[in-house]
């Protein structure tokens, strides 16, 4: 609040952080929402089916993208597995709860099932995106995340926790799903 006193403006990424702000006694005139945008030349419709080969994903496919750590929630993804018992999952990102997820999988007996693909090139993104049938982002909270935007940039929808800016992102349907929080 010291800060915030002090400044000329404030920029947030989401109306639901100034909402934020706001309530914590800051003046809604000083702060903008300027929301992320996505390189729409890099991340873009392709051939699934092509991707689908070249990845050798041969069962309905979804991706969790992230930093492992346990705000971005990988192990919810994971224990929805026992529920889908047609799904492979494709986890991106590394971080410490590495060896906890993998030690969950393990115990949920869907190792089979999850392939830990580690840190990968932002270039590789689309395709992973464009070869999975739906990223779901588990973040219990989020300002506003790019792989969202990412995501249904390559056509793929997604599924979202129902945090902070992710409904300003999955504003329709067509987009994908928010989550029950």
């Amino acid at each position: 609040l010291w800060a915030a006193d002090r400044a000329q403006g404030m920029i947030t990424v989401c109306q639901a952080l100034k909402d934020e702000m706001i309530g914590l006694g800051v003046d809604g005139d000083r702060v903008t929402v300027l929301r992320n945008g996505v390189d729409l030349d890099l991340f873009r419709p392709a051939d699934r089916d092509a991707l689908r080969q070249r990845y050798g994903l041969t069962r309905p496919t979804l991706i969790s993208v992230g930093h492992l750590i346990e705000r971005k929630a990988h192990d919810l993804v994971i224990e929805a597995l026992p529920h889908l018992p047609d799904f492979q999952l494709l986890i991106v990102g590394d971080g410490p709860e590495d060896a906890k997820l993998r030690a969950l999988a393990k115990r949920l007996n869907v190792e089979d099932r999850v392939d830990f693909m580690g840190r990968r090139p932002h270039e590789e993104l689309p395709d992973l995106c464009a070869a999975a049938d739906a990223l779901v982002l588990a973040s219990s909270r989020e300002g506003w995340a790019n792989v969202l935007l990412e995501a249904m940039a390559c056509g793929t929808p997604v599924v979202a926790s129902n945090v902070w800016g992710t409904p300003e992102v999955v504003a329709v349907p067509e987009a994908g799903r928010l989550m029950e929080s």
